[in-house]
């Protein structure tokens, strides 16, 4: 899986609301489909997407989809992120000095 495909399923905020409902444990496709004010297809595109991504797994029982988090692959989110993260406490550090030195 390539991590632009990874990037481009959380760039999207209906895709990241999925994960985050998914994080609480599995769902089938339809109680994901009720938390949104979208059509049950539409809502389904959205869980291929996360599929494709492998953020999501799909299991079939009877004639229901329970999906999944896989959490694994957001390893590449925090990896790419960190560096902006030591950045910003950075700038957040140097912002807290001024502001606490003594105006005098």
């Amino acid at each position: 899986m390539s991590d632009d495909l990874l990037f481009a399923a959380v760039a999207n905020p209906v895709r990241r609301r999925l994960l985050e409902l998914l994080r609480g444990g599995a769902m089938t496709a339809g109680a994901l489909a009720a938390r949104f004010d979208l059509s049950r297809p539409a809502v389904s595109e959205h869980l291929r997407i996360l599929r494709q991504a492998e953020l999501v797994r799909e299991e079939v029982r009877g004639r229901e989809r329970h999906y999944h988090l896989t959490a694994e692959p957001l390893a590449a989110v925090s990896d790419w992120l960190h560096p902006f993260e030591r950045y910003w406490r950075d700038r957040l550090r140097t912002l807290a000095d001024v502001l606490e030195e003594d105006p005098e």
